[in-house]
């Protein structure tokens, strides 16, 4: 790297530290605190209540306060990764920055302390006085072998959890990756040679992990700086000594022949490519030292193509990170209240992190990591750290492991919903997707996607295969999904798990053009036209075949102009009572759903259009078990404007109040009425609305859509939809910032039969 690229690398950094606030972190309260009642309650006197609920039961802290859900990440900065002893102020961003790791992976809140003390008893004293603060302990970048003497006194005189996440943190994940790299390689712990660098706190735990998953200590050969652990050797630690060899051999190159597994933990340059000439076929080598490996991949390959790397750099394939492991083995304690993070507990956390690997990819992990290959094998062992079903697989398997081990204090009786519960913390719409995937599993209908070539598709119909009971059907040419498919790791096939429509030769081509000519014959369609369309309009192919009954919803619109593609589907499917009535989006807020129309039908729509909307969008609110509370949103409030968009609103009110309707709307208002109950009471006291609408309706697409990207950019708002009301479920039009999950949301939507307008 040129000088002048560390230094923009060095002031960004500096800059991010800095502004606009320094550090990474802050606190925020979680209960309001608005008026003197708040106050009672929060301090004086009803604090009271809850300390002496403590008392009398120390388990009711996790009730009662944030203990339950908080972590200290603990250093003495005697071994920062990369940088040695700087000390326990300078170790304060990095602690500062896994205490982020911590809520940014697996929501937990986390302190970060740094202590300056050396006297590895004495720091063991002061973390253990800290218990009553904290659920759990991460101790971080304390020496060896200090952090062994610290761990084991802690771990000894605490009721909590306490895990050094320098040992096994990375003896975890090297666990996993080592798991997988044998089932490449087709050998087994029991009968391989490792050869390991480095006699520090990881490379240790890493060893003694390695025990437990069956490697045989004879096998296992430990080279320090001062050559071979042997039998006699001397001035060496009882950690180290442990893995003495009683052998005439001194050094890495003495031991490396025929070596199945290299573990290096240690320095640059330690293993060279004439060494790993040496090592077994198929040689596995864990190259972890950074920032520098102690061989770069390429050199490996160079004498052993068939070789397995993992180093510790992203830049590489197989890179053995600790985030894989620690937030989420933490969550999983936590929530079980465990006393310990024990070898079961670390073995579920391996087990799960290695299967994730072997399974489909996420669509989530895909797209964080565009443009690599995620399809296990030897370049991708384990999982990526933003794979998101890294904290239901994983902390699942560690609260059960807790469970089973007699750990936990408090166990979760349904680890099904505990999985659920974790899930929705991830996949912020899980749990208003809930109702919806639960109706579209009582039953099944085939679901036809004109754009079948995109990779967003083809993964939200593995989901699909995998989810839901419906049959996706694909539009696109068979080359290049297959070629797609493979190159996403997926594991669907035509024919067996979708049907393939192949716009260039459908053996029902002939059909297609005559119905849809039928259709549009006294509009202006030739047969030359209707023919060329259905060549090349994978949307009005997929309309086609559900006006022909091949199908029972579409879903199109990854790319183009909405209203293009609304224009096929309302020539296809329109008419019989089946007409567009407008675009609602789900907006999924941290404080619950809300729903928004117009977004894309109606540029300015009529009194009677907005009626209409108004219906569908408390049809569908309900599909998801919410109970509508519709305002309709205009520049007016309550007549005192007389604008276009007042006198809009007010006509469709007129409209709505004509009949009886089974939920509750008011308009025409201002947004800010409609989600303040106390602004609206003082301006409209006699409301039918009471507290905060979950539904805007808005007079035009601009104002609706401007109100729903605001949403998306500003409050981290997950969108739902567009879903297209008035078409009978027959066809939803999508937008082309739509995500796999997305799609997958809309299919379970297009998987559950509908009413009119619904």
């Amino acid at each position: 790297m040129s000088d002048e690229k560390k230094d923009g690398l060095r002031e960004a950094a500096l800059f991010y530290h800095e502004n606009p606030r320094p550090g990474k972190l802050e606190i925020r309260a979680t209960k309001p605190l608005a008026n003197g009642r708040d106050l009672a309650r929060a301090y004086s006197p009803g604090v009271a209540e809850a300390s002496l609920e403590i008392k009398a039961d120390p388990a009711n802290a996790a009730r009662y306060t944030s203990r339950g859900n908080l972590v200290a990440v603990i250093s003495n900065g005697t071994a920062v990764l990369g940088l040695g002893n700087i000390g326990a102020l300078a170790s304060k961003p990095v602690m500062e920055g896994k205490a982020v790791l911590f809520k940014k992976f697996a929501g937990i809140d986390c302190f970060d302390i740094e202590v300056n003390e050396s006297d590895p008893e004495k720091l063991a004293d002061i973390v253990c006085a800290l218990e009553p603060t904290f659920g759990a302990i991460n101790l971080e970048d304390i020496k060896a072998p200090d952090c062994f003497i610290v761990e084991q006194l802690c771990r000894e005189r605490m009721g909590i959890p306490v895990f050094h996440d320098d040992q096994h943190g990375t003896a975890i994940v090297v666990g996993a990756a080592a798991t997988n790299a044998l089932r490449v390689t087709g050998k087994k712990f029991e009968d391989i040679k490792v050869v390991s660098t480095g006699g520090g706190a990881a490379g240790i735990a890493c060893l003694n992990m390695l025990l437990k998953l069956g490697v045989r200590r004879e096998n296992v050969f430990l080279c320090d700086i001062d050559g071979l652990v042997h039998e006699g050797r001397g001035g060496s630690t009882p950690q180290k000594d442990a893995y003495a060899q009683g052998t005439e051999a001194k050094d890495l190159g003495d031991v490396i022949d025929g070596a199945d597994l290299f573990l290096g933990l240690s320095g640059p340059g330690v293993l060279t490519p004439e060494m790993v000439a040496k090592m077994a076929p198929g040689p596995i080598i864990f190259a972890l030292a950074n920032p520098t490996p102690e061989i770069l991949p390429d050199a490996a390959r160079a004498v052993a193509p068939d070789a397995i790397i993992a180093t510790g750099r992203s830049d590489f394939p197989n890179q053995v990170n600790n985030v894989l492991c620690f937030p989420f083995i933490f969550r999983g304690a936590l929530d079980v209240g465990a006393t310990e993070i024990n070898d079961t507990m670390q073995i579920a956390c391996i087990e799960g992190i290695a299967a994730m690997a072997r399974a489909t990819t996420s669509a989530e992990a895909a797209a964080a990591y565009q443009g690599e290959q995620l399809t296990f094998g030897p370049d991708y062992l384990i999982p990526k750290p933003f794979d998101p079903r890294l904290m239901s697989v994983v902390a699942s398997a560690v609260a059960k492991a807790a469970m089973e081990s007699g750990v936990a204090t408090r166990p979760i009786a349904n680890l099904d919903a505990y999985r659920d519960k974790l899930n929705q913390s991830v996949f912020k719409s899980a749990l208003v997707m809930r109702p919806v995937f639960e109706a579209a599993a009582t039953a099944e209908r085939q679901i036809v996607f004109a754009e079948g070539e995109d990779e967003r598709v083809l993964r939200a119909a593995q989901a699909m295969v995998e989810e839901t009971t419906d049959r996706p059907i694909l539009i696109g040419r068979p080359e290049v999904i297959d070629a797609r498919i493979e190159r996403a790791g997926l594991v669907i096939r035509p024919d067996r798990d979708f049907e393939l429509v192949n716009p260039e030769n459908d053996p029902r081509y002939r059909d297609y053009w005559a119905t849809y000519h039928g259709l549009m014959a006294r509009r202006g369609v030739s047969p030359d036209l209707a023919r060329a369309i259905m060549r090349t309009n994978t949307t009005a192919i997929g309309a086609v075949m559900v006006q022909r009954g091949e199908a029972d919803s579409l879903i199109c619109g990854t790319f183009g102009q909405y209203l293009w593609h609304l224009n096929y589907v309302t020539q296809i499917l329109g008419g019989e009572g089946h007409k567009p009535v407008g675009a609602l989006s789900l907006m999924i807020l941290e404080d619950g759903p809300l729903f928004i129309a117009d977004t894309q039908v109606h540029p300015v729509p009529t009194p009677q259009q907005i009626a209409d909307s108004v219906i569908g969008c408390a049809r569908h609110a309900r599909r998801f078990g919410v109970e509508p509370k519709i305002a309709l949103c205009s520049g007016s409030q309550f007549g005192n404007l007389d604008s276009v968009s007042g006198r809009t609103m007010r006509a469709a009110l007129e409209i709505l109040d004509s009949e009886t309707r089974g939920f509750v709307y008011e308009g025409e208002m201002h947004v800010d009425s409609a989600l303040d109950p106390e602004l609206r009471a003082r301006v409209f006291p006699d409301c039918r609305l009471e507290g905060a609408a979950n539904a805007l309706i808005f007079t035009s697409t601009d104002a609706a859509s401007a109100t729903r990207n605001i949403l998306k950019m500003k409050a981290n708002a997950l969108e739902v939809g567009p879903i297209l009301m008035g078409m009978g479920n027959r066809a939803h039009i999508v937008t082309p910032s739509i995500t796999a999950r997305g799609l997958l949301n809309i299919s379970a939507l297009a998987g559950t039969p509908v009413s009119l307008y619904g």
